[in-house]
């Protein structure tokens, strides 16, 4: 199906990262149909999507961008029927996503492609028991999906190359950018990143070296502001100086073989958990979810545009 013939999505489990796509896709004008099994999930959904819109309203509505045109109905099947593309963000357990594809394969028209918000299962496991597993892919997106644009898509052993392409051009078409992930491997590109620093974090914590303040001050007033405008690697091509990303690795490659890591996850330990839970309590400062939220859009929307306008200013495009 061609992006411009899709019109309505559905959206097959309405939580954090559902919800997301509920908005990006209403902002962009487009009909969305949603389904969770969840008490009181329609309430939960719409008062995602309301707390969403005004940074979404700041960015910029498309023509047709309406939340009334949201709407939630009690059984899957319904959800997926007339849908011209499908988002499953169900949680990360894959029997439930190898059963939750499996019915809607069964009830939506067989050229319509069905994308998993997983987060890093390998999609040949939750395809297997579809009836055209070659629709079947996963579409990564990053919280707050609505603002952030990154989508990471990849298929499994029976999705062909016609289902990623088009799954990309429809990210693409809703001002996503879409990064194709060249085989199936677990945790992805980005999440295997975010991996590697999230236990280093917990380690940190659990051994009493840092707070969860200080971990989160160490990145945001250091690397994290770098991070936002180059990535890790371009970042050390500089520290080589001239010479570039050779001369950093001959002075600083044998770092590599220092003990400054570890690998292995920490025991989440009753301990290190109340630890976790107090410190970003704290960090809250009593601030609802919701308020942090508002507060997070607000930051990220001001970064991206000063990062496209200078971008602007030395010629690069928006997407470099």
């Amino acid at each position: 199906m061609a992006v411009e013939n899709i019109k309505r999505v559905a959206v097959a489990g309405a939580g954090v990262i559902g919800s997301g796509w509920a908005a990006r896709c209403l902002a962009h004008g487009l009909d969305v149909v949603a389904w969770d099994p969840g008490k009181g999930a329609e309430e939960k959904l719409r008062a995602n999507v309301a707390n969403a819109w005004p940074a979404l309203a700041r960015v910029g509505l498309a023509a047709g961008a309406d939340q009334g045109r949201l709407s939630f109905v009690a059984k899957l099947a319904d959800a997926v029927r007339d849908a011209d593309f499908i988002q499953e963000n169900a949680p990360e357990n894959e029997d439930l996503k190898r059963s939750l594809h499996a019915e809607i394969d069964a009830a939506c028209r067989p050229d319509v492609i069905i994308a998993s918000s997983s987060s890093g299962l390998l999609p040949s496991k939750f395809q297997a028991g579809c009836r055209h597993p070659e629709r079947v892919v996963v579409g990564h997106p990053f919280n707050p999906v609505y603002l952030l644009p990154l989508v990471e898509v990849l298929g499994g052993s029976k999705t062909s190359p016609q289902a990623i392409e088009r799954a990309v051009h429809f990210y693409a078409s809703i001002s996503m950018r879409p990064l194709k992930v060249r085989t199936e491997v677990p945790g992805y590109i980005s999440d295997r990143l975010q991996e590697a620093l999230w236990r280093e974090a917990l380690h940190m914590v659990a051994e009493g070296v840092a707070s969860t303040a200080e971990i989160d001050d160490a990145i945001r007033f250091g690397p994290g502001l770098r991070w936002s405008f180059m990535g890790t690697c371009l970042i050390f091509h500089l520290a080589g100086g001239d010479v570039g990303m050779r001369h950093m690795l001959a002075q600083f490659g044998p770092a590599l073989k220092l003990p400054w890591t570890k690998l292995i996850a920490p025991e989440l330990t009753t301990q290190l958990i109340d630890r976790m839970v107090e410190g970003t309590a704290a960090q809250a400062g009593g601030r609802s979810v919701k308020e942090l939220e508002r507060y997070r859009d607000d930051a990220l929307i001001s970064v991206m545009e000063a990062l496209k306008a200078v971008k602007a200013r030395h010629g690069l495009a928006p997407e470099d």
